[in-house]
């Protein structure tokens, strides 16, 4: 019997983006404290997690302009987190794999939030 409802969680992108962040914290954890890593940790931690936060205030926006905001702002997080995996990849070789699977994740919402930005762009025109 399939459930509608774990069903449409994969297709959820806030379940999605909340997942995401639960994966990079868990990496993170994973992670070799030392003074190389320590920044990048601090820094894939906020990027990483700050889409969700971000696309789950979106969708509580008090308007369009506030949204697509909020939008802007998931988009450049995207961006700075694909940069923050890549280099996490290099200073800890031994999660070159795992940091490769989550920076295509990661790359997914970064198209996901390109297209709306464009969408958002279309209307207001």
């Amino acid at each position: 019997m399939n459930d509608d409802s774990s069903q449409n969680r994969e297709y959820d992108l806030e379940e999605r983006l909340a997942s995401f962040s639960e994966k990079i914290i868990e990496l993170c954890k994973k992670v070799p404290k030392n003074t190389v890593t320590i920044p990048i940790i601090n820094q894939i931690v906020k990027s990483g997690t700050s889409m969700a936060a971000n696309y789950f205030e979106a969708n509580g926006a008090s308007s369009n302009k506030d949204f697509k905001n909020k939008i802007h702002i998931c988009k450049k997080e995207a961006k700075e987190t694909e940069l923050w995996l890549r280099l996490l990849a290099k200073a800890d070789e031994t999660l070159k794999d795992e940091c490769r699977l989550l920076w295509k994740e990661n790359h997914e919402f970064t198209l996901i939030f390109s297209k709306s930005i464009s969408t958002l762009n279309k209307k207001n025109k």
